[in-house]
C-alpha cells in the first residue's frame, strides 16, 4: 500500500477531488496547511506598496491506496492540480505497512 500526500493550491482542491472520484477513488483526507517552497513566498502589492507574503495557504490531501492504484492516483493529482506556475505544490509517496478499519477490524487492503 502507498500513502500519497499532495500539497496543492486551495483553488485546485475541487478539481483534484473530481479527478480522483473519476478513477474510482473517493476516500480522501483534507487539511488546510500553510508553508512555502524554495521561492520563500510571494511578493504582492497593496495600495502601491510591495510586501512579502512568506507563508502561503495550501491544502494537504492524503490518500492511502493499493500499490496497483498509486500511479493512477499520482497522474490524476498531477494533471488536475497543475497550473504551470510557481506554487503548484508537491506530491509525496510513502509505503504503508498495514492499515486497520476500526469499525470491523479488517486489515490490509481490505480495510481501504
Amino acid at each position: 500500500m502507498k500513502k500519497v500526500e499532495a500539497i496543492i493550491r486551495p483553488e485546485r482542491v475541487a478539481l483534484v477531488q473530481k479527478a480522483l472520484e473519476e478513477i474510482g477513488y473517493g476516500g480522501l483526507t483534507f487539511t488546510e496547511v500553510k508553508g512555502h517552497g524554495k521561492q520563500r513566498g510571494i511578493t504582492q502589492q497593496w495600495r502601491g506598496t510591495a510586501y512579502s507574503v512568506d507563508v502561503l495557504p495550501k491544502v494537504k490531501i492524503e490518500v492511502v491506496v493499493a500499490d496497483a492504484m498509486a500511479e493512477k492516483v499520482l497522474k490524476a493529482i498531477g494533471e488536475s492540480a497543475r497550473t504551470g506556475g510557481i506554487g503548484d505544490g508537491k506530491v509525496f509517496v510513502s509505503t504503508i505497512d498495514d492499515v486497520m478499519r476500526v469499525r470491523t477490524g479488517e486489515r490490509g487492503e481490505a480495510a481501504l
